[in-house]
């Protein structure tokens, strides 16, 4: 639910500072959203990373998967990477799409840690019940940041 926070949080700063008038790149709810969604990205590329939550990910790799610590930190690169192109407006639509197939492709962890009842940084994994959608969320959210292209 942290990442959530965090991009729920990312997104009312920025529009409010788009509001008024502050910051020109939060000009829109479209815009202020990918500026979140880079926020929350980089979060969670942190994770990936930290000692304190990079073993709890790694044990979220489904066992069938091979070298889950560098699955972990392929994963990390490629949101790190995804965050970014999403505010290069050259890159944004790749991105979202990729960020997109990444989420689709990292669901099978949140699966494994939901069922095995795994801690993740101190706290239980999110139930599926709340997973799913959430995750169907963020890629609504991308997918919404991909159709409103922003200008060159």
């Amino acid at each position: 639910m942290a990442p959530l926070v965090v991009m729920m949080a990312a997104w009312i700063m920025s529009r409010s500072l788009g509001v008024a008038g502050v910051w020109k790149g939060a000009d829109s709810w479209v815009a202020s959203l990918r500026f979140a969604l880079f926020v929350m990205f980089l979060f969670t590329a942190v994770t990936h990373f930290h000692p304190r939550t990079r073993n709890d990910l790694i044990r979220m790799v489904p066992p069938s998967l091979p070298a889950p610590g560098l699955l972990v930190s392929i994963t990390g690169v490629f949101e790190v990477l995804g965050a970014i192109g999403l505010l290069v407006p050259q890159l944004s639509v790749a991105a979202a799409y990729g960020l997109i197939g990444l989420l689709a492709a990292m669901f099978p962890a949140n699966i494994h840690a939901a069922r095995a009842r795994l801690d993740v940084a101190g706290r239980a994994a999110t139930p599926l019940a709340w997973r799913l959608p959430l995750q169907l969320f963020w890629m609504g959210a991308l997918w919404w940041v991909a159709r409103a292209v922003p200008p060159a």
